[in-house]
């Protein structure tokens, strides 16, 4: 394919919804091969000093009963309300080393990793020393992410997606931007939420279909 499609996808590891969208690009890409390619990108939902939320307040739980754990059975996952609500910035900065340093497969990976310890298994992935140990479990360079880490060698990067996403109008995660990668490329489109596979799937074909 002379025009491969783009999708800029941006997330928040602390967002359950955004978890739940990974199954939907896997499929999409599985179905389009190299015709698709998915970019992570990082939008910190709180950060500092913007408050937490509360891990076991009634806004979270109504929330996952009335939404996430609904989406995630149909989507058959199994995630868990995790008892606490980190910053997710060092998160980020991890998974972008992880991406620059080791490539795409290891940058996944990791990717992933961070999900399943928040969402799965409720770790604090704001403790420097939780993505370390991910980072150890994925073969990275854990010295090296230490240094990273406590140097903000990522930091702009992914302060750079923020400001990215502000420019699309973006306001909440995930949010998938789907567009041609050629040089003439137009026709982009935005979808907010966790959307389903065929949705995505629409749009992807659409950009696809449109004339550069």
């Amino acid at each position: 394919m002379s025009s491969p499609i783009l999708i800029s996808v941006w997330s928040d590891y602390v967002c359950p919804f955004c978890y739940l969208e990974v199954p939907v690009l896997d499929q999409l890409q599985a179905e389009f091969g190299t015709g698709v390619a998915v970019q992570w990108r990082a939008f910190e939902l709180r950060p500092d000093p913007v408050p937490t939320l509360a891990p076991d307040g009634e806004y979270l739980h109504s929330t996952w009963a009335r939404a996430v754990y609904p989406m995630a059975a149909a989507r058959g996952m199994t995630l868990h309300l995790p008892p606490v609500q980190p910053r997710s910035r060092l998160a980020m900065e991890a998974v972008r080393f992880a991406f620059e340093t080791h490539g795409p497969a290891r940058g996944r990976q990791m990717h992933l990793a961070v999900f399943q310890a928040f969402f799965e298994q409720g770790q604090d992935i704001g403790d420097i020393q939780v993505l370390l140990a991910l980072a150890g479990q994925a073969s990275l360079n854990v010295a090296g992410l230490q240094a990273a880490l406590k140097n903000g060698d990522y930091r702009a990067a992914v302060q750079a997606d923020q400001q990215q996403a502000a420019a699309w109008g973006v306001r909440g995660v995930p949010a998938l931007l789907i567009q041609r990668t050629s040089p003439d490329a137009d026709g982009a489109l935005l979808l907010s939420g966790a959307q389903p596979l065929e949705t995505v799937r629409q749009a992807v074909q659409q950009v696809m279909n449109a004339a550069p």
